[in-house]
């Protein structure tokens, strides 16, 4: 339910041609393309970055990977507890815990970490297509984002995560297609900005695949 808030969930396959027509025809009306296949995979389909600007020249074309663009492991798959055990961070956590197994982060911290770069990556590439009237593209990767964690260093004194707690939640009972639930609040409000979404949380292919 966390992931699919605000969004129209839908499914296509663009190895049936009826769907690759439909999939051109929304990314012509795009403002934003967010993908994260492994590299290559848009292409051989026939959706390589230059078909892309050809359907859409004003495309913000943001792409996410697992382990960088460059070097040999550029085409591997991976996921955020993959990528904090080969780069170390679970080794850290091994240390810091004084046990004989990598530790990863009690949270998906890559996933999210990465997840508001691409949102700023968006930003300011709308903001360059204003300005300029052209598009941009931008590459970020699970492991640049650790390596920018490692850089950053430790943040000194470590403190353990309390426990969940009903302050946690939101008081309103959500009706979701998993069941009733209760949404955790957001970390931070702004004044009078409140969080909205346009939809619940939806299950993936419940939605058409058109803009409106």
């Amino acid at each position: 339910p966390e992931v699919t808030l605000g969004k129209r969930c839908a499914r296509l396959d663009l190895k049936v041609l009826e769907e690759r027509d439909r999939f051109e025809v929304l990314l012509a009306g795009a403002d934003v393309l967010v993908h994260g296949y492994r590299p290559g995979a848009l292409d051989r389909l026939g959706y390589d970055e230059a078909r892309r600007r050809v359907i859409s020249p004003g495309l913000v074309d943001i792409s996410l990977n697992a382990y960088g663009w460059t070097g040999p492991w550029t085409g591997r798959r991976g996921f955020d507890s993959l990528i904090q055990m080969s780069s170390g961070i679970a080794d850290a956590g091994r240390n810091w815990k004084g046990v004989d197994r990598p530790v990863p982060l009690p949270v998906q911290a890559l996933d999210h970490g990465t997840g508001y770069l691409l949102a700023a990556a968006a930003v300011r590439g709308l903001v360059n297509r204003r300005l300029t009237g052209g598009g941009m593209t931008a590459q970020l990767s699970l492991a640049r984002t650790a390596a920018m964690l490692w850089e950053a260093g430790g943040g000194g004194e470590q403190t353990l995560l309390t426990p969940r707690c009903d302050a946690d939640l939101s008081p309103t009972l959500e009706v979701t297609p998993w069941g009733n639930a209760r949404r955790l609040s957001p970390p931070v409000v702004v004044a009078h900005a409140p969080m909205f979404w346009p939809c619940g949380a939806s299950s993936l292919g419940s939605a058409r695949a058109a803009w409106k």
